[in-house]
Protein backbone atom coordinates (compact mmCIF):
# COMPACT_ATOMS: atom_id res chain seq x y z
CA UNK A 1 0.00 0.00 0.00
CA UNK A 2 1.13 3.57 -0.65
CA UNK A 3 2.74 5.35 2.53
CA UNK A 4 0.94 8.25 2.05
CA UNK A 5 -2.47 6.28 2.21
CA UNK A 6 -0.97 4.92 5.39
CA UNK A 7 -1.19 8.01 7.02
CA UNK A 8 -2.89 8.72 10.68
CA UNK A 9 -4.69 12.07 10.31
CA UNK A 10 -5.02 14.16 13.80
CA UNK A 11 -8.70 15.60 13.57
CA UNK A 12 -8.43 18.48 15.75
CA UNK A 13 -11.57 21.09 17.97
CA UNK A 14 -10.47 23.93 19.96
CA UNK A 15 -12.43 25.21 23.11
CA UNK A 16 -12.41 28.42 24.44
CA UNK A 17 -13.97 29.92 27.43
CA UNK A 18 -14.28 28.83 31.67
CA UNK A 19 -16.23 25.94 30.39
CA UNK A 20 -13.72 24.76 27.41
CA UNK A 21 -12.16 21.25 29.49
CA UNK A 22 -15.58 20.29 30.44
CA UNK A 23 -16.90 21.06 27.23
CA UNK A 24 -13.61 18.95 25.50
CA UNK A 25 -14.08 16.04 27.85
CA UNK A 26 -18.02 15.94 26.55
CA UNK A 27 -17.14 16.40 22.50
CA UNK A 28 -14.69 13.99 23.61
CA UNK A 29 -17.37 10.99 24.08
CA UNK A 30 -19.29 11.80 21.10
CA UNK A 31 -15.95 11.40 19.13
CA UNK A 32 -15.92 8.01 20.66
CA UNK A 33 -19.68 7.28 19.58
CA UNK A 34 -18.96 8.72 15.76
CA UNK A 35 -15.96 6.14 15.70
CA UNK A 36 -18.35 3.06 17.11
CA UNK A 37 -21.20 4.16 14.47
CA UNK A 38 -18.81 4.41 11.71
CA UNK A 39 -16.97 1.06 12.04
CA UNK A 40 -13.59 3.60 11.88
CA UNK A 41 -9.97 1.94 11.56
CA UNK A 42 -8.51 3.73 14.69
CA UNK A 43 -9.81 4.01 18.21
CA UNK A 44 -8.02 7.24 18.85
CA UNK A 45 -9.23 10.03 20.97
CA UNK A 46 -8.47 12.01 23.54
CA UNK A 47 -8.78 15.60 25.18
CA UNK A 48 -6.17 18.11 26.21
CA UNK A 49 -6.43 21.35 28.65
CA UNK A 50 -3.84 23.75 26.86
CA UNK A 51 -4.25 26.47 29.52
CA UNK A 52 -7.51 27.34 31.99
CA UNK A 53 -9.42 28.93 28.57
CA UNK A 54 -8.03 26.77 26.19
CA UNK A 55 -8.67 22.72 25.84
CA UNK A 56 -8.87 20.64 22.77
CA UNK A 57 -10.17 17.13 21.78
CA UNK A 58 -8.89 15.34 19.35
CA UNK A 59 -9.55 12.20 16.94
CA UNK A 60 -7.22 10.16 15.03
CA UNK A 61 -8.20 8.59 11.56
CA UNK A 62 -6.82 6.63 8.61
CA UNK A 63 -6.10 9.10 5.50
CA UNK A 64 -8.48 7.91 2.96
CA UNK A 65 -11.54 8.13 6.42
CA UNK A 66 -10.34 11.86 7.00
CA UNK A 67 -12.89 13.47 4.06
CA UNK A 68 -15.82 11.98 5.33
CA UNK A 69 -14.79 12.46 8.94
CA UNK A 70 -14.08 16.01 8.10
CA UNK A 71 -17.28 16.92 5.85
CA UNK A 72 -19.49 15.28 9.10
CA UNK A 73 -17.60 17.04 12.09
CA UNK A 74 -16.28 19.55 10.81
CA UNK A 75 -12.63 19.79 12.71
CA UNK A 76 -10.98 23.23 13.61
CA UNK A 77 -7.95 21.87 12.03
CA UNK A 78 -5.70 18.42 11.52
CA UNK A 79 -2.36 17.58 11.52
CA UNK A 80 -0.40 14.47 10.20
CA UNK A 81 -0.53 11.73 13.59
CA UNK A 82 2.55 10.36 14.83
CA UNK A 83 2.58 7.27 16.57
CA UNK A 84 4.32 8.53 20.31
Amino acid sequence: MNKVLERKIKLIWDFKGPAAAKTAAHYDIHLQEYIANEELKYDITGHLDISDMHSITYMVVAEFEMIQARDDLKPHRGEVYEDE
